[in-house]
């Protein structure tokens, strides 16, 4: 029998990430310039279109000085992450 992990809150991590630029002023343009990413992606990322890639986000999290734990953690928001009590 295979159990499947629950489906990750991409709902969350989207509104961190519109969180976080907003908190700083920045704009997806100014954004876009400090972390060397595309302003698409980014836009596309904040209003849910592609989930992005480990890279992606790790250029986010360098972008932010947030360690990518906490970048990422709202991903488990409604079921706790793996190796917790209730997980």
């Amino acid at each position: 029998m295979t159990i499947l992990p629950p489906d990750p809150d991409l709902t969350a991590l989207r509104v961190t990430l519109a969180r976080l630029r907003s908190e700083r002023g920045w704009t997806f343009d100014e954004l876009a310039s400090r972390s060397g990413l595309a302003r698409r992606t980014l836009i596309d990322l904040e209003h849910g279109h592609t989930t992005g890639s480990v890279a992606t986000w790790h250029a986010l999290a360098h972008t932010f000085d947030v360690p990518i734990e906490q970048l990422l953690e709202p991903l488990c928001e409604d079921h706790g992450p793996p190796g917790t009590a209730g997980a």
